[in-house]
């Protein structure tokens, strides 16, 4: 970085700062832990919109701000910092844009990327389902061939967003192959069309996040495609470095490390205290910077798939390992009826999210397989 960008990612801080002050006086902004995933407040996400901070990383030409993916880091850091509910656009931005940019049509392009960069699009994930969640090639969901288009029908699962959400893309099985890596492909899916039916999976804390996306003979037109026929599988495991690899894989839990340095500041820490917590700081430390690595090879174009399932195991492990390790520095008692905001109530609401941190995106065991692959191939070709 040189710096001239130094100075310009140094001001970006200064300036979403500034807004998500703003946010807080009026009440839109309240620290939250897991806040990508739940929060979800559209009026919010325009909001950032209009300041150029949805789909920073798209081409102009499309309605984005061509600033590249580090860019967009920056700005993300601050708002899952600050725990604010970016839900609603999340999955837009985060991997919905980029895939239409690499693999849609021009139509889809003119059609999608102007309006999610706009916070007026947003978009769910229809890739897992009830026996297909990290092996995502045993799919069940089909897709046939009919007039104008095809006939969708399956289940998927853990569809976050589903029930107020525009579009979802989704992998669906169109053709039968001895390798079950072929034959899948992804359409986009009007949320609203006939036939699609979604009902709630309710998190520990009651929350409505995800659901089951039914699809009762969904008939999506030809120019739904997204892609080529038969290429889902590859598109799929390239959007996944998008899924896996951001700074939400490691700041989910950070707005519960606040509250307890909050606490702390108001009294003399002990000793162990201080090194707790700097342990804690030093690998959140660690797998920023190989956050930020992921980020520069997306905007250099280069894979990084592996990468980033090595961010994911290492950030949602911790994550959870975060939640538990407070409790030893400051132990009180959790309590989701407290003072909203309140380390007590920000611990409770943590500690139930804590089972899904290395589950979604990919189960941390077969993104260790992934990564175990990757080196026992680089050893036999060195």
């Amino acid at each position: 970085m040189t710096a001239l960008q130094s100075v310009q990612t140094l001001e970006l801080r200064r300036e979403v700062r500034r807004f998500l002050s703003e946010e807080r006086a009026r009440g839109t902004v309240l620290g939250r832990p897991d806040s990508w995933l739940t929060g979800w407040h559209p009026e919010f996400s325009r909001r950032l919109a209009e300041r150029g901070w949805v789909g920073m990383a798209l081409p102009k030409e499309y309605g984005g701000g061509g600033l590249g993916f580090l860019a967009r880091v920056v700005v993300i850091e601050e708002l899952l910092a600050a725990g604010a509910p970016v839900s609603a656009h999340w999955v837009a931005d985060r991997q919905a844009a980029p895939s239409i940019l690499n693999h849609g049509s021009e139509e889809q392009k003119k059609r999608f990327l102007p309006a999610i960069a706009e916070g007026r699009c947003f978009f769910s994930i229809g890739m897992s389902e009830e026996q297909a969640g990290s092996d995502l090639a045993s799919v069940q969901t089909r897709a046939e061939r009919v007039a104008g288009g095809w006939r969708l029908t399956g289940t998927k699962k853990w569809t976050g967003g589903a029930h107020c959400n525009d579009y979802a893309i989704v992998l669906a099985r169109t053709s039968e192959h001895e390798d079950r890596h072929q034959g899948l492909s992804q359409f986009i899916v009007d949320l609203r069309a006939p036939g699609v039916r979604v009902e709630p999976i309710r998190l520990l804390t009651g929350e409505h996040t995800f659901n089951y996306f039914h699809l009762d003979g969904v008939e999506v037109p030809d120019g739904m495609l997204l892609g080529k026929e038969g290429d889902g599988w590859a598109q799929v495991t390239g959007e996944l470095a998008f899924e896996r690899s951001g700074p939400e894989r490691y700041l989910s839990t950070f707005p519960l490390l606040v509250a307890v340095v909050r606490e702390l500041s108001d009294k003399a820490a002990t000793a162990d205290q201080q090194v707790r917590l700097g342990a804690l700081m030093a690998r959140l430390y660690a797998v920023r910077q190989l956050s930020l690595g992921v980020a520069a090879a997306l905007d250099e174009g280069r894979p990084a798939d592996v990468q980033a399932a090595l961010v994911k195991d290492l950030g949602t492990r911790l994550e959870g390992e975060l939640v538990h390790e407070v409790r030893r520095i400051l132990p009180v008692a959790a309590d989701a009826g407290a003072t909203p905001g309140t380390y007590p109530e920000l611990l409770a609401l943590a500690l139930l999210h804590t089972p899904a941190y290395t589950l979604r995106g990919g189960t941390n065991e077969i993104l260790r397989g992934i990564i175990t692959r990757a080196v026992e191939h680089k050893e036999q070709q060195s």
